[in-house]
């Protein structure tokens, strides 16, 4: 549960902008969305794997 604290003469445009950057920060909608159907451990091993090899070539093009 993400809470803030509403300074005082804070308007609530402001605070309701604080609390979307936490939320945002905190991770819980990547998670929801991670949740919301079953993987495999062996293929999130192998996402992992992708990313990674994706990582490198990347990188190595950017050094050139």
């Amino acid at each position: 549960m993400i809470l803030i604290q509403i300074k005082e003469g804070e308007t609530i445009d402001k605070a309701l902008r604080r609390y979307k950057k936490k939320y945002e920060r905190c991770g819980i909608l990547k998670e929801v969305r991670g949740r919301a159907f079953y993987t495999k451990p062996s293929v999130r091993r192998k996402e992992v794997i992708k990313r990674a090899a994706r990582k490198q070539v990347l990188f190595a093009e950017e050094n050139y």
